[in-house]
């Protein structure tokens, strides 16, 4: 019975049979772990012993190519072509996932071992981004076996194992393999829905600069009563040159790092969603941000400017002496439309005009802002398919607040970006006891059968 609902019943039984369960349990317990002194070796099995034969089982030729940066994680590369005349979507996910941490989790929970209790499916990339891909992968397989061997588009897919670490190469690889991504469409899946209760879409990702403040002033610390008052203290004028960034309620007061108006379509978009709320989210402070914005106004269309770290002296033994350096790592969530190019001479002239010239400023990493329009045709019916399969109205936030290396499909590849998340906002990303929700991810296998189900129903249609 080749229809949208066998597709989609499809991919609910493969969830309910507990093979979801033994797919993500047999990827959670290889440790791609990426970072300093990776161990490419691993990231090179899971590409080619997990991931390159479940993309062959969807017909796809497969490639595992190693990345242009020595000693990073290598990509794979699928491809499945089926007309000329049909659209091509690329997938994309990342396969590495962060240190597992094996210490810090609750007694009987282990980062590479799939633990089931109750909703919670715990392990290291559950939700970030084994569970995710895992989802992707498997409602493809089932839309392809509904259809009756046909999707009714071209696939590409492409998993990169370097995204934790700032995907090293990536950029470099889509500049490389351009016409080999060539796509019309990017759908992707990683990062939170907004509630574990309403499914997301998302259309791009802040950007994110951070840099460091550093005030050396002179070698080693000296008595604070025999110099104080005689000696500048460069924690002191630290914390005065922060003063003059953000003020005490998290309003950004450099005119070159706040961002231009929100554009109306993007306040559309915004106006009914509210971030946190749930059991296990922080409380929100109203107060806190750009006045006269929504707190997901200035979550999702605005900037932000964070004080990471600050360090002088040693603050786990305090002595009474005067440091002789200070620093502080900052850094700048920004939208589209910000100047963060200029980043490091923007603060430079504002330190300058306050008197500050012997803080030294020192941009240390810059990842651009992308957004798709809201109103974009690939939004209106990725929302509408959504809708169909769920009943619920999806969630859909022009940008993600957070950053992903969105930038490399949608500046260098040129594509339209559509994020599908399938964690929740207290699911562990990055720390201990990792998990994702069982009826998040069944709901996503729907979601996502659903999802290219339609792709491939009405191409000449659908395509903007």
């Amino acid at each position: 019975m080749t229809t949208r609902e066998a597709a989609i019943e499809r991919a609910t039984a493969y969830y309910d049979s507990g093979a979801f369960l033994a797919d993500l349990r047999r990827r959670v317990a290889m440790p791609t772990e990426s970072g300093p002194g990776t161990d490419t070796a691993r990231l090179h099995a899971y590409l080619t012993h997990e991931l390159a034969p479940a993309a062959s089982h969807l017909g796809a030729t497969t490639r595992v190519l190693d990345n242009p940066i020595p000693d990073a994680g290598p990509f794979l590369l699928a491809h499945r072509h089926e007309s000329d005349d049909l659209p091509t979507v690329l997938v994309y996910g990342h396969g590495d996932v962060v240190p597992g941490q094996d210490d810090r989790w609750r007694e009987g929970l282990s980062p590479w071992h799939l633990t089931v209790e109750g909703d919670r499916l715990y392990g290291r990339g559950t939700a970030d981004n084994k569970g995710q891909h895992t989802v992707n992968l498997a409602a493809l397989e089932q839309v392809l076996a509904a259809r009756g061997g046909q999707l009714g588009f071209n696939l590409k897919l492409l998993i990169e194992t370097g995204e934790e670490t700032g995907s090293p190469g990536l950029r470099e690889f889509c500049r490389t393999f351009r016409d080999d991504l060539a796509a019309d469409l990017l759908i992707a899946s990683d990062g939170p829905r907004l509630a574990a209760d309403r499914p997301t879409l998302f259309l791009g990702s802040r950007g994110a600069a951070n840099f460091r403040l550093r005030v050396p002033l002179r070698e080693g610390a000296h008595h604070s009563g025999n110099w104080g008052g005689a000696l500048r203290n460069p924690a002191t004028v630290l914390a005065a040159a922060l003063a003059t960034l953000v003020d005490a309620r998290g309003r950004i007061l450099v005119d070159g790092l706040r961002p231009p108006a929100i554009p109306a379509p993007v306040r559309a978009a915004l106006a009914d969603l509210t971030v946190g709320g749930g059991p296990d989210d922080p409380r929100v402070d109203t107060d806190w941000g750009e006045p006269g914005l929504t707190p997901t106004e200035r979550v999702f269309a605005w900037n932000t400017l964070e004080v990471l770290a600050l360090s002088a002296g040693d603050p786990a033994k305090p002595v009474g002496a005067i440091p002789g350096t200070a620093h502080a790592d900052v850094q700048l969530r920004f939208v589209v439309g910000t100047d963060w190019r200029n980043l490091a001479e923007i603060l430079r002239t504002h330190l300058d005009a306050h008197g500050l010239p012997m803080v030294e400023v020192e941009v240390l990493q810059a990842v651009p802002a992308t957004r798709l329009d809201p109103d974009s045709p690939w939004v209106r019916w990725a929302t509408a398919s959504v809708l169909r399969t769920t009943g619920k109205a999806p969630a859909v936030l022009p940008n993600l607040g957070g950053t992903l290396p969105n930038d490399a499909f949608a500046d260098i590849l040129g594509l339209p970006t559509v994020w599908l998340p399938h964690s929740h906002p207290s699911c562990a990303q990055h720390a201990p006891d990792e998990h994702l929700l069982g009826t998040v991810a069944r709901e996503a296998l729907a979601v996502m059968a659903g999802l290219f189900w339609d792709l491939g129903e009405s191409p000449c249609k659908m395509a903007p």
